[in-house]
């Protein structure tokens, strides 16, 4: 049984009454960008748990972040139609055949919706009646308190427990401790879903792994990602890395100038150089393809150097995918080919016009038919989809593989050891 592998403090929706409740349910659905939804795999995901709900005579309550609404520099908060929650629930009206209701808020045009008020109850009416199927609440980021502090964080937490009656977090990938996922579940009987529940049950896999244990990490910025990085550089037997993270390493160890890779970040990766030295975990990619524009791959602007001619500080281009031909390197296609985990975060190339050195990867992990195969990130099981789509579809099926719905949240699982220190998590042990 899967539950038993669950730490026993944490509450489960089986364990929750919910015959004519009303459940708030907080899933990440954070799957639109600039109006289109771009794959419904997150959304499918948690279908067990919105089916578990229906059947036992629940009625949900849903609640999702989509984007960044909110300006960093100016805290101003601007709800555009681009970052709505209309495509997921078009999406769930086809999939689900059930009438969904979207609650109309005022939106202040810098602060978005200042509170979740009272013309919501005639829907809350319906939907115990049964003459809706679904709530689907705005974009949570769209309301000014779900990432404030002081009174309209608090006002937000209330006005969402008055809504329901038990509060079911699906939301792995939404890791960060806001008030849809951390402060409502304080103030309501709060359980985990089956979804989550199966995101930590694997978990287990990549902080347990069965060696050698290979990661895979790539990403477009180095600062944000530096203390996973080191935590999950610490766990593995090798390491991969692409993107600007595999660039800003090679500019720190061999002194090369880089397009895009910038002064700060290769001081910070220089730590990093250091261990390595020592250690020598990380997988080096012997070919890159440099180009002269990142904006599209543009004929004769574009060409395969090797890493030789990167050393003694010398410069480059944009590096923006990785060649295949790297992989057929005797070290590294042996790393590849004798892992018995995979923890795979990553896109190797800037998409859509430079993805041929995350296909070759992709083949290559698929070819060890025997290692753990953990995929986390929507970018990454988005492009394995797109690329290798009879890959992606063989993995949904064996019992090896496993698609994670949040890249952030596994890292932040693995900086920290162990899923249960995170707030969201932390928060399902609350006894009301």
């Amino acid at each position: 049984m899967e539950n038993e592998k669950l730490d026993p403090r944490l509450r489960l929706m089986q364990q929750a009454p919910m015959d004519g409740k009303v459940v708030l349910l907080r899933v990440d659905h954070n799957v639109v960008k600039k109006g289109v939804m771009k794959d419904p795999f997150r959304i499918d995901a948690t279908f067990g748990t919105l089916y578990n709900i229906a059947s036992r005579g629940g009625k949900p309550v849903v609640l999702s972040h989509i984007g960044r609404p909110k300006d960093k520099k100016t805290g101003n908060i601007t709800c555009r139609e681009g970052e709505s929650v209309e495509p997921i629930v078009q999406y769930l009206r086809q999939k689900l055949s059930i009438d969904i209701h979207v609650p109309q808020f005022f939106q202040d045009p810098e602060k978005g919706i200042l509170h979740l008020d009272a013309s919501i109850q005639p829907a809350i009416k319906d939907l115990k009646a049964g003459k809706i199927g679904m709530i689907y609440l705005p974009n949570s980021r769209w309301f000014l308190g779900e990432e404030s502090k002081g009174i309209e964080r608090k006002a937000f937490a209330q006005e969402l427990a008055f809504l329901a009656d038990l509060y079911v977090n699906d939301a792995f990938g939404s890791w960060q401790a806001h008030v849809s996922t951390y402060d409502v579940a304080r103030l309501l009987p709060a359980y985990a879903g089956r979804l989550l529940q199966r995101e930590i049950v694997n978990l287990e896999k990549v902080l347990n792994p069965i060696r050698p244990f290979v990661g895979v990490v790539a990403g477009a910025k180095y600062d944000t990602k530096i203390g996973p990085l080191k935590a999950l550089y610490e766990k593995v037997d090798h390491l991969i890395l692409g993107g600007l993270m595999y660039n800003t390493f090679i500019s720190a160890k061999y002194g090369a100038s880089i397009r895009g890779v910038s002064e700060e970040d290769r001081a910070l990766a220089m730590e990093l150089v250091e261990i390595d030295r020592k250690q020598k975990k990380i997988v080096e990619m012997n070919f890159l393809v440099e180009s002269e524009t990142t904006e599209k791959k543009a004929e004769g602007q574009f060409r395969t150097i090797s890493l030789d001619a990167l050393k003694n500080g010398k410069a480059a281009g944009y590096l923006l995918d990785v060649d295949p031909k790297s992989y057929r390197d005797e070290k590294v296609s042996g790393v590849i080919a004798s892992a018995g985990t995979f923890f795979v975060n990553a896109v190797m190339g800037m998409m859509p016009s430079f993805w041929e050195g995350s296909e070759a990867l992709y083949r290559m992990i698929a070819a060890n038919r025997s290692a753990r195969k953990l995929f986390a990130g929507g970018d990454t099981v988005q492009e394995l989809r797109n690329l290798c789509p009879g890959i992606y579809m063989s993995g949904l099926d064996d019992p090896n593989t496993y698609y994670f719905t949040g890249g952030g949240a596994v890292l932040s699982a693995i900086e920290q050891g162990t899923p249960y220190d995170m707030k969201p998590i932390q928060a399902l042990f609350q006894e009301i």
